[in-house]
Formats: structure tokens, C-alpha cells, sequence
């Protein structure tokens, strides 16, 4: 078996959601972004995949792009990233993009940890 696509660690559970929502918007987005950002990019030597995943969250920052960011949070995390990592992530923003954009960063993380610590006891216990 070969090894998995960066795009399955990165979108876990929710690939099967995030890849339908980019054929709802257009198809041949949705093959582009696969086949180039994930499957070629993103699969390329020369970085790990937690330092390529706590790059985007930064860039994603500064695009002000938050259903992306929510995507990369997670995937920073699903990729090795501890919550320290992310959270200095994000503060790196600060300096260079200012107050608001690193809070709203703040923000998805919140609820990204929030939505994971009300979903785990449940998990564990099924």
C-alpha cells in the first residue's frame, strides 16, 4: 500500500465533505486544487507536512480566509502540529498582519478545540 496523500492527513474525517463542497462550487476547481495544491505540492519533498500545514495557517491568516483556515487548523493538527505549535502559528502573524487578523485566527482554533473537547468523551466512549 502506498503512502497516503498529504490531503488525507490533512482532511481526516471531513475529506469526503470538504472534496464534495469543492464539486458543488466546480468540478474542475475541485480536480485542480486536488491534483496540483494536494497531490503535488503539498506531496513534494523538502518540508514536513506539519510545517507545511502551520505555513498555511499563517498565509491563511493573512488572506483573511476562514472556512480554509478552519480546514488547515485541523490539519496542522491532524499532521503533528501540538496546540502550542498552532497557537505560535498564529502569534508569528501578529507583527506582520496585525491584531484583528491573528484574532480571528485565535478564534477558529477556539472553536476548532472547543467542537474536538465536546466531541472526544463521546468517541472514547462508542
Amino acid at each position: 500500500m502506498s503512502d497516503p496523500h498529504a490531503r488525507d492527513i490533512i482532511f481526516g474525517d471531513q475529506q469526503e465533505r470538504i472534496l464534495a463542497r469543492l464539486q458543488a462550487l466546480d468540478p474542475h476547481l475541485a480536480h485542480d486544487i486536488q491534483v496540483f495544491a494536494y497531490d503535488t505540492v503539498y506531496d513534494r519533498p523538502g518540508l514536513d507536512l506539519k510545517t507545511k500545514e502551520l505555513i498555511a495557517c499563517a498565509l491563511l491568516v493573512s488572506l483573511g480566509s476562514p472556512p480554509e483556515l478552519r480546514t488547515h487548523l485541523r490539519g496542522a493538527l491532524n499532521a503533528g502540529a501540538t496546540e502550542a505549535e498552532v497557537r505560535g502559528a498564529l502569534h508569528m502573524c501578529v507583527p506582520y498582519l496585525g491584531f484583528p487578523r491573528a484574532v480571528a485566527g485565535f478564534e477558529l482554533l477556539r472553536q476548532h478545540l472547543s467542537a474536538t473537547q465536546k466531541t472526544s468523551p463521546t468517541e472514547e466512549a462508542g
